[in-house]
C-alpha cells in the first residue's frame, strides 16, 4: 500500500482513534493552533463532510448492514468528501482536519468486522490512490478509559455500542497501522492531562510547518 501525495500547496490531517479516545475534543485546538500560524483551515468528519456524506452518516451509524455493504458507503461518501472539500482545499493551500479517514475502515470493517483487508486495500486504491494524510493523529486509550468516556458522554451510536472485543481488534489494528507507517502516523497518548497532549500535538504539527 503506497501513500505518496501529490505536491499541493495545502496539507491533509486526519485525527483516529477508537470511540472514546478523545480526538475529537483536539480538533478545536488544532483548529486554533494552525489559524494562529496564518493558515486557513478546513475542518470536516467521516462518514460526512458533504451533504451526500451526512445522509451517508446518519444510515452508517444507525442501521445494521452486511460489513462490505458498510464499508462501500464508507468509501462512496469518502469520495465525495474527497472531490467536494479535501482536494479542493488542499489545492487552495488551505489545511484539511478530518475526523477519520481511511484508517477507519481497516480499523473498523476489516479489523474489528472481519471484512478481507485487501478489499479495503482495493477500495482506497481505487478511491484515493494519491491522497493520503499529510499526518495522522492516533488518540490511543486503553478499552477500559475508551468506555468510561463514551457511558459518561452521550446516546451511543451503533459503533459505540459494540463489545469490547470489537474495540480491542480496532485498537490493535491502529497501532499496527502506527508501526507500518510511522512517518505518517504519530501515536498521541490520551490519557495524559490536556496540556500534555497538547503539547505533544504541537510538537508532531510543527513539523509540517
Amino acid at each position: 500500500m503506497t501513500q505518496e501525495n501529490s505536491a499541493l500547496p495545502g496539507k491533509f490531517i486526519s485525527f483516529e482513534g477508537i470511540d472514546g479516545a478523545g480526538k475529537s475534543t483536539h480538533i478545536g485546538f488544532v483548529t486554533e493552533w494552525l489559524a494562529s500560524r496564518g493558515k486557513t483551515v478546513v475542518s470536516s468528519r467521516e462518514p460526512g463532510g458533504t451533504a451526500l456524506g451526512e445522509k451517508l452518516r446518519a444510515l452508517l451509524l444507525h442501521e445494521k448492514m452486511h460489513v462490505e455493504t458498510e464499508a462501500l458507503l464508507m468509501f462512496a461518501s469518502r469520495r465525495e468528501h474527497l472531490a467536494q472539500v479535501i482536494e479542493p482545499a488542499i489545492a487552495r493551500g488551505d489545511w484539511v482536519l478530518s475526523d477519520r479517514f481511511t484508517d477507519a475502515s481497516f480499523a473498523y470493517q476489516s479489523a474489528a468486522g472481519g471484512m478481507d483487508r485487501a478489499k479495503i486495500m482495493a477500495l482506497a486504491q481505487w478511491v484515493h490512490p494519491h491522497r493520503w494524510p499529510d499526518m495522522t493523529l492516533l488518540f490511543d486509550v486503553p478499552l477500559e478509559v475508551a468506555r468510561e468516556r463514551l457511558d459518561a458522554e452521550r446516546t451511543l451510536d451503533k459503533f459505540e455500542q459494540e463489545k469490547a472485543d470489537f474495540f480491542a481488534r480496532c485498537r490493535s489494528e491502529y497501532l499496527r497501522l502506527a508501526a507500518e507507517f510511522p512517518d505518517r502516523i504519530v501515536v498521541i497518548d490520551s490519557t495524559r492531562s490536556i496540556d500534555e497532549t497538547r503539547a505533544t500535538i504541537a510538537a508532531a504539527l510543527g513539523r509540517l510547518l
